[in-house]
């Protein structure tokens, strides 16, 4: 696993006209990592009226497909 310091080395090497790329992909992983938590928090929020909607008698049926 890489640490920080050795990332950090590796970006101190790099010139300086490749370090607008290497922050704008920064800035997409953490986007990307943001988008995928609100997702998962959206998920579990919802559950709960999902459960009450799905989980019942009538469409027991459906929870073999």
């Amino acid at each position: 696993m890489l640490d920080k310091d050795l990332i950090k080395k590796e970006i101190d090497k790099l010139p300086e006209d490749i370090l607008t790329e290497v922050f704008d992909f920064i800035q997409f992983l953490e986007s990307k990592r943001e988008s995928n938590l609100l997702a998962i928090s959206c998920q579990e929020l919802s559950a709960a009226s999902f459960q009450r909607i799905w989980g019942n008698e009538e469409d027991a049926v459906y929870d073999t497909v």
